[in-house]
């Protein structure tokens, strides 16, 4: 079930293709992301960082706004075409309807494993945009709008991107790249959910419990703060996500993907747009 077909092994069409600018403006978001949920482990008790840790993570918000706008527009201008935009348009708008399916109950959110699937066909340029587009819409929807919506963004961005980054997307088929898909997912939705953590963990008031962030107390106790936290918190809600995502990607993903596939080669992202005047 993994031999590469013939009729399948022609090099996928791609949405974007990531040039030396897209590349930058994405290296760019994801440094300052980094920056953004890592700083209690990047910056020492004695940094102005720490010294402001109610403030950070409002001003990396607003900085990742700016820089998600910057990288979008780039990878747009680097060749987001029509045909690519509607596409954009169609699985933002059912990966932001999929979201409130669960309400957020125990982690079952479904529009995850659409993400994986969309990145895997569509590449990493694409994926990155569309990751935080749906994202950006499902909080317009569900009005789950506020200062985490930017990390969300950027953190399914991510979780998008590296679907598209697996390796072998032109040879790998049936029945093992679902198990790749499955792996991939179940993994990537812990680390979005440990993204997420990170993000709200430092609004936490270090006298009212000790699992919260203590800027005053050196890395290492940082640390098993949060992993407790994790634990104490979210193991359920991301074991749910990344549960949901792996079943719904061995049940639904060959047809799903099959679709995609179709859709893109009929698109025919790359080939260019021409308009003729009428003869008549």
């Amino acid at each position: 079930m993994t031999a590469s077909h013939p009729s399948t092994s022609r090099p996928r069409a791609r949405a974007v293709r990531l040039g030396p600018r897209s590349a930058t403006a994405l290296a760019l978001v994801s440094a300052v992301g980094v920056a953004g949920v890592g700083w209690p482990f990047l910056a020492p008790p004695s940094s102005l960082v720490s010294a402001h840790a109610q403030d950070a993570p409002w001003l990396f918000a607003g900085l990742l706004v700016l820089l998600v706008a910057v990288a979008t527009a780039t990878i747009s201008e680097s060749g987001l075409g029509p045909k690519a935009v509607a596409t954009l348009g169609v699985l933002a708008a059912t990966g932001a309807a999929l979201r409130p399916l669960g309400a957020g109950t125990a982690g079952l959110e479904p529009m995850f494993f659409l993400m994986v699937l969309s990145g895997r066909v569509l590449g990493p340029g694409f994926g990155f945009v569309l990751g935080s587009v749906t994202m950006f819409a499902s909080a317009l929807l569900t009005g789950g709008v506020g200062p985490w919506l930017p990390f969300q963004m950027t953190a399914m961005g991510w979780f998008t991107l590296g679907a598209g980054l697996l390796p072998f997307p032109d040879r790998l088929r049936g029945r093992a790249e679902l198990l790749t898909l499955a792996g991939y997912g179940f993994l990537a939705a812990f680390a979005y959910g440990t993204v997420m953590n990170l993000q709200g963990w430092p609004f936490l008031d270090a006298l009212a419990s000790n699992i919260a962030f203590d800027p005053d107390a050196p890395v290492t106790a940082n640390l098993a703060r949060f992993t407790a936290y994790c634990l104490a918190t979210s193991m359920g809600w991301d074991l749910g996500r990344a549960v949901v995502t792996v079943v719904l990607t061995l049940t639904l993903g060959a047809p799903l993907l099959r679709a995609l596939r179709r859709a893109t080669r009929r698109a025919a992202f790359e080939a260019p747009v021409s308009f003729e005047a009428d003869p008549r």
